[in-house]
């Protein structure tokens, strides 16, 4: 039995951890918000797992520190495996 990891999973965990770090930092929504130019709406929105888009998911890692272990996962992916087109 294949057990795959669903998009929903990765956005609520992604949610989850942003929480987290922000309220470890003592951080409210729309500080956050501020420091990345964004709005609190995006930031609440992130936070429970709803859509983002790729540079919002790139501030919040680069925020937090985050932005240099996902590009190390995908090198790493990069040269690991067999990348071929699904089309």
């Amino acid at each position: 039995m294949i057990n795959a990891v669903s998009i929903k999973e990765v956005k609520t965990k992604l949610g989850e951890l942003c929480k987290q770090k922000r309220q470890a930092y003592e951080m409210s929504q729309e500080d956050l918000a501020k420091a990345l130019d964004l709005s609190r709406f995006t930031i609440q929105k992130f936070e429970s797992g709803k859509n983002a888009t790729l540079d919002t998911v790139l501030k919040i890692a680069h925020h937090f520190d985050w932005l240099e272990s996902f590009y190390q996962a995908l090198k790493n992916l990069e040269s690991t495996n067999d990348i071929d087109s699904l089309y």
